[in-house]
């Protein structure tokens, strides 16, 4: 193979011109459909940590019903099973790597577990390896986006939430129509971000044989025995992808800071 970057080798990497772009579609979609998910599941997992179910606050409650400080009733009293639960998932996610996950998703549930259906979309996707590949970056993202969101929520005021239950509201409402809007009004720079972080990360996906750039480049790499010239086309097209994404981010703070400002 050869290890040195010459110029005549990029004219070599011509004929799969269509394998990059194809990789760059799958790249995209695979960033687009994470975010998405990770969002939907950072709403749920966020509301589950900030919940207040107690099922066995009875047990903290003496024969005269003060609650009990100390001992192991008032411990199991404080226990938030919920709340457990998605602040486990959170933890596991974020202390263990991404290839390890994609590969248990991809092996360990879809390979063993359930069956996918066998096609391709868009004439070119996979549908088998890109489905697992979403799932487990979904599934990461999650984890992370669900610390933004939870920081966002408890940024809010909690006098509006005084307000809102003094004109009749529910919690559910309040937190649809007050709390939610304006969390992610603040935390939306930051969700952004997350875009552009997947991006990256997606490449880890080319393990379980999803076309994204970088399973091009590993193509390119066994037809031509060209090692660095690929790798720096694949440098070039994360970098046109991610750049202009994190100033239009930039960009759009800005004027959404706008409003805050006095």
């Amino acid at each position: 193979m050869d290890n040195f970057i010459k110029i005549d080798n990029f004219s070599r990497l011509t004929p799969y011109t269509t394998l990059f772009w194809q990789g760059t579609v799958v790249t995209v979609m695979l960033s687009l459909c994470t975010v998405a998910i990770g969002f939907v599941l950072a709403l749920i997992l966020s509301g589950m940590r900030l919940s207040h179910f107690y099922p066995l606050a009875f047990l903290a409650l003496d024969k005269d019903g003060h609650k009990m400080e100390e001992g192991w009733r008032a411990t199991l009293g404080k226990a938030n099973p919920i709340s457990f639960i998605a602040t486990a998932y959170v933890e596991i996610l974020r202390s263990t790597p991404v290839l390890v996950q994609v590969a248990i998703i991809y092996y360990g549930v879809f390979g063993s577990l359930i069956e996918l259906p066998s096609f391709t979309f868009l004439g070119f996707i996979k549908f088998e390896r890109f489905f697992p590949g979403v799932v487990a970056l979904g599934m990461n993202s999650g984890a992370y986006l669900c610390e933004i969101m939870r920081s966002g929520i408890q940024s809010i005021d909690g006098g509006q939430t005084e307000a809102a239950r003094s004109l009749g509201m529910s919690q559910l409402q309040n937190m649809r129509y007050i709390i939610l809007p304006q969390a992610i009004k603040n935390i939306l720079p930051a969700i952004a971000n997350e875009f552009v972080v997947i991006i990256k990360e997606s490449a880890i996906t080319y393990t379980i044989g999803v076309q994204d750039i970088m399973s091009a480049v590993n193509a390119v790499r066994g037809a031509t025995f060209i090692i660095i010239e690929p790798l720096l086309v694949a440098t070039a097209i994360y970098f046109c992808l991610c750049f202009p994404t994190s100033k239009l981010i930039a960009y759009f703070e800005r004027r959404m800071s706008r409003g805050d400002r006095r």
